[in-house]
């Protein structure tokens, strides 16, 4: 049998609960292509109405989803604006280029997080020789950022200036429910300042695979051609929507456990001497940077030695992700882990860059 390791690389790493596969085996299904699916159906209407939406989509990805609301949203040349550390920008493989021929303005934010100010002196001017700015597109909670996220304020901000620069407002709310649980808003506050949201199951809520994608009913029936087209269409896709509808009802409220090991994590690894900085914790996203004389792929070593699975996002810089299948047990497993390559550093084993 396979060596069976604390996973703290994602948290699409999560696997169905038992009562969520009950749910899977026991859901009614349909071809919902034709719109007979009636599981994939309730979880769309539920999506939509948890953010105060007309309607909803069910995608294989948050990647689809974003994508799909791009090229809905808009023409080939527009221009859209993101953050630096966006996902669509950086980990959605060109697509706006590739599906819907946007192009991509990057804005240097602050920890992730754009403010007004951002998108209006982003806007290009009305001229033959200008693309046309059409889209502004946060990430809510986001990831590179340690899971910083956007305030309701924030995001009411925001909806003021695309709608008096008539622009498109898409939220890649992937662990948008992180973000809820951490700030205390009303997710159903959404819908009345943006004009769609992309929400992931396979992340925060431990589903299998699934994105849904809200927004008006004019908007969803233009996305539904759009998927289909790009080979979304799927038939009775009920036994894993049923994995959402499970998850909504019984996993949101574990995320603020989550949000607690991940601070756990940071207080221990801000004691540590081969430890340079760890960056604040909003979320479930813990990432820190070890000091340039320690190896990252011996310390990625080192904790795969202990059971434990890792990854550097950026040259000497780790990060650490706590999921539904993460526990109190495997979190005191990883402070020991952490605090025992200290014995390795002071000896000089984890060394040395020359």
């Amino acid at each position: 049998m396979s060596r069976s390791y604390i996973d703290l690389r994602s948290d699409t790493v999560t696997k169905p609960t038992p009562a969520m596969l009950q749910a899977m085996v026991a859901a009614a299904v349909g071809d919902d292509v034709f719109g007979e699916d009636p599981t994939v159906k309730a979880l769309e209407a539920e999506m939509a109405s948890r953010f105060g939406m007309e309607a909803g989509l069910y995608g294989v990805s948050g990647t689809m989803t974003n994508q799909v609301a791009i090229r809905t949203h808009t023409v080939p040349g527009d221009e859209i604006i993101c953050d630096e550390f966006s996902h669509i920008y950086n980990y959605e493989g060109g697509t706006p280029a590739m599906l819907s021929g946007a192009s991509i303005r990057v804005v240097y934010g602050r920890n992730g997080i754009l403010l007004p100010e951002d998108i209006t002196r982003n806007i290009k001017t009305d001229t033959d020789w200008h693309t046309r700015t059409r889209m502004v597109v946060v990430e809510n909670s986001c990831n590179m950022t340690g899971g910083n996220y956007y305030s309701l304020d924030q995001i009411r901000a925001l909806s003021a200036v695309c709608r008096d620069k008539g622009l498109i407002f898409h939220v890649d709310g992937a662990r948008i429910f992180n973000a809820l649980v951490a700030s205390g808003a009303d997710a159903s506050e959404y819908g009345k300042h943006v004009d769609s949201i992309s929400i992931c199951l396979s992340k925060g809520l431990g589903c299998p695979v699934g994105s849904v994608l809200v927004g008006s009913s004019d908007m969803i029936k233009r996305a539904r051609k759009v998927r289909k087209a790009i080979g979304g269409g799927m038939r009775q896709v009920g036994v894993l929507a049923a994995a959402g509808l499970y998850a909504l009802e019984h996993h949101v409220g574990l995320l603020k456990e989550d949000h607690r090991r991940a601070a756990a994590l940071a207080a221990a690894l801000n004691t540590l001497s081969y430890v340079e900085e760890v960056a604040d914790v909003f979320t479930n996203i813990l990432v820190f940077r070890l000091k340039d004389e320690v190896q990252a792929d011996k310390f990625l070593a080192y904790l795969k030695e202990q059971g434990i699975l890792a990854f550097s996002v950026r040259p000497q810089t780790i990060r650490f992700v706590t999921h539904l299948d993460f526990t109190d047990e495997m979190l005191e497993k990883t402070l020991e882990a952490v605090k025992g390559f200290e014995l390795k550093v002071s000896s000089g084993e984890s060394q040395v860059k020359s």
